[in-house]
């Protein structure tokens, strides 16, 4: 008996690529844009990257981002924001950022990636007369040996804190989002570097012994983001806890 038609498709024709879950706003502010990002910033906001261009192409002197409203950032995309960021430079502009929320100043601590971005922190002046001091740039040999070095950083231990946020996904019945919390919570509650902890994980798969406070400030931050509702969690909020390592 033939099978349909529809079973037969070639693979090419799936579109792989994973969902745009950001959006961005762009408003001018003199000779600058001001671009509000919402939502969350993963590889999938690639897809934002033509019309971040677009907006950096239509300022004078670059673009200050606010990311406050950015719940979710992960290694992709902080990628996005550098690839701004080179566009910026090559044009003789700057990209800033203006305002983050606490999942992004996180991740730009734990990744030394704030020190690419001139964050703005105090208010604009106001009143007549008053003159907006322009960022100034570092040296671009400086800034550009600060960029290699964390994108390389990136590179090698982003496959490790993938593989280590599917692991507290698959043992905690959480969402991404919640799991990359975790992560990032027993990072700094145990003064370790993401992605040591995260080659601690994946050695206990096969066996090794995690260390007791890393154990202990886990379950505390699964029970933190567990008391804040069920709509924080994924599909599978009632699994059991993993067993003892």
């Amino acid at each position: 008996m033939p099978e349909p038609a529809h079973s037969a498709q070639p693979l090419a024709t799936l579109d792989a690529r994973p969902p745009c879950l950001a959006t961005i706003e762009a408003v001018p502010a003199g000779e600058r844009m001001v671009v509000t990002c919402r939502g969350e910033f993963d590889i999938g906001a690639q897809g934002l990257e033509p019309e971040l261009y677009a907006v950096l192409d239509r300022s004078a002197t670059g673009v200050d981002l606010d990311l406050d409203e950015v719940r979710f950032c992960d290694c992709g995309g902080l990628n996005v924001l550098l690839s701004l960021r080179r566009e910026a430079l090559d044009q003789g502009k700057t990209v800033t950022v203006r305002a983050y929320s606490p999942v992004v100043g996180r991740l730009l601590e734990l990744t030394g990636a704030r020190e690419l971005f001139v964050t703005e922190h105090s208010a604009r002046p106001e009143g007549p007369g008053a003159v907006e001091e322009q960022p100034q740039p570092m040296d671009v040999d400086q800034e550009l040996r600060l960029e290699v070095d964390q994108l390389r950083r990136a590179m090698r231990t982003r496959p490790a804190i993938d593989v280590a946020r599917g692991i507290v996904m698959a043992s905690f019945g959480l969402s991404a989002e919640d799991a990359w919390t975790v992560l990032v919570t027993a990072s700094q509650n145990t003064n370790t570097k993401l992605h040591e902890l995260a080659q601690e994980l994946m050695g206990a798969i096969h066996g090794a012994a995690v260390p007791e406070q890393v154990q202990q400030q886990m379950a505390a931050a699964v029970a933190k983001v567990r008391e804040q509702g069920p709509d924080q969690q994924g599909p599978d909020q009632q699994a059991p806890p993993p067993p003892a390592a």
